[in-house]
């Protein structure tokens, strides 16, 4: 009785917490001084007492970032669709992990299936795929496959003795990328950055003159990432010029769309910002940024590559836990990932799909591109705000003009307005300028919201360049 009251207590909360999303403050930035003291985290209770619980997650939740209020723009995701959080705790209620067919035969069914969807969607051949935990690691599955297909030792012998391996990515590509060459063992001094042009977009004539000089010093440029969809600005790397590239040199070209490629969704976009994609050798995106699935939902896909997956991750006696002879042998998932236990996140991510199927996310993704237009016009409509460089695609990059010391302001502007609770918006630098940096991902933002977000900022912003002046 003490689990079903537990539940009951638990499903009454979050009933209150979604309900109350207009009225509620998204949270006020306390330190970490401040807030250990509202949270009395020293503050005990009876031994398996259910209120001890209540009393923690109604703590819990009175003092969480509220990331599904309309002014919560800080990061890549908001709150999630209610189909994802109903399979995110239909997953946690059966506990399994999905990494063997015989632990958890339903998951890997539906993450088969998913992945197969996205195989069509994307337009890949005789492809396969895996769902990770997070584009991080499937940059870091990307480019290790392509380093144990360029360099047939490696995955026995190491990179002792082998020719030099280098990779080539955008300046403005994402930190993950630093990552996985540092844990891939191939080194920093070998990730090749690309300089950017004025809209942000890899410079192709620098990148081919970069290859040539790694070919004549005797090295293998290997792989090359676009980022499609750059963290700050938005920007697309221009696919066509870099696979006539590929053509020429041989690399492996992995498209991270972490952001940026949830325009797959929309027939219109996916013209505009992602031709070519069907020939690239490896994509990933994130499922939980603009489309919205609960947190973490990824998936990398492979092109023209069965059994890539196998060849690259597949090491070391599994017997105990993943057998061919067994009924479901080739659907054991965890033989080809890095991971031994894997969080089953395809349920969501199916139900998800069924929910708002393929034509729902493609609106929901040309929404908040129409979203974007509309509020660099407010933006270059307005005389307090001015935008730092031109939209590139979903991002915009914008500022409260002020003569004197432009970044401070900026930056104690956003301040202001966390600790006000209404809007938690991001910023990051283009160059050595602050920028405010606004992302469209609530699935109910419309034009009257979007007008109240800048309406907002204006108000606070005139109120501190009064102090400022």
């Amino acid at each position: 009785m003490k689990d079903i009251k537990i539940l009951q207590n638990l499903f009454s909360a979050i009933e209150g917490y979604i309900s109350t999303d207009k009225e509620m403050e998204i949270g006020h930035g306390e330190s970490p001084e401040e807030l250990i003291a509202l949270l009395d985290l020293e503050k005990s209770g009876n031994r398996e007492d259910p209120q001890v619980l209540s009393y923690w997650i109604d703590k819990y939740l009175k003092y969480c970032v509220k990331t599904h209020h309309y002014g919560f723009s800080n990061r890549m995701w908001a709150g999630a669709n209610i189909p994802s959080i109903a399979g995110e705790i239909v997953t946690a209620i059966s506990q399994t992990s999905a990494g063997s067919y015989e632990a958890a035969p339903v998951s890997i069914l539906m993450e088969k299936f998913m992945i197969d969807e996205m195989l069509k969607l994307v337009r890949f051949t005789d492809g396969e795929g895996q769902m990770t935990t997070g584009s991080s690691n499937a940059n870091m599955v990307a480019m290790m496959t392509a380093r144990n297909l360029f360099s047939s030792r490696v995955k026995s012998a190491g990179l002792f003795g082998q020719q030099e391996l280098y990779a080539f990515v955008s300046a403005d590509a994402h930190y993950s990328l630093d990552k996985t060459i540092n844990i891939l063992g191939i080194g920093l001094d070998h990730l090749i950055k690309i300089p950017v042009t004025p809209k942000g977009e890899m410079d192709i004539p620098i990148l081919e003159e970069k290859i040539e000089e790694i070919i004549r010093l005797g090295g293998n440029p290997f792989f090359v990432a676009a980022t499609l969809g750059t963290t700050v600005r938005g920007s697309y790397d221009p696919l066509p010029s870099i696979l006539e590239l590929k053509e020429k040199y041989g690399f492996w070209l992995h498209g991270d769309g972490a952001w940026g490629g949830s325009a797959i969704f929309s027939d219109t976009l996916k013209e505009k910002y992602l031709q070519g994609i069907e020939s690239l050798d490896s994509f990933t995106v994130d499922f939980h940024k603009m489309p919205g699935t609960a947190l973490i939902c990824n998936v990398l896909l492979f092109n023209n590559r069965r059994g890539i997956m196998d060849f690259a991750c597949n090491v070391g006696d599994k017997s105990y836990l993943h057998r061919k002879e067994d009924s479901g042998g080739d659907y054991n998932l965890g033989a080809h990932s890095l991971q031994c236990g894997r969080k089953v996140d395809s349920l969501k991510w199916f139900l998800d799909w069924k929910y708002y199927q393929k034509e729902g996310f493609g609106e929901r993704i040309e929404k908040y591109h129409k979203l974007a237009e509309l509020g660099e016009q407010i933006i270059l409509a307005s005389d307090e705000l001015e935008m730092l460089v031109p939209r590139a695609s979903f991002n915009l990059c914008f500022r409260y003009k002020v003569k004197d010391n432009i970044n401070e302001f900026n930056r104690e502007l956003r301040n202001e307005l966390q600790k006000s609770g209404k809007i938690l918006v991001a910023y990051g630098f283009i160059g050595q300028d602050l920028t405010l940096r606004l992302l469209l991902t609530h699935k109910d933002m419309d034009e009257a919201l979007l007008s109240d977000f800048f309406k907002t900022l204006i108000d606070a912003g005139n109120k501190l360049r009064r102090l400022y002046e």
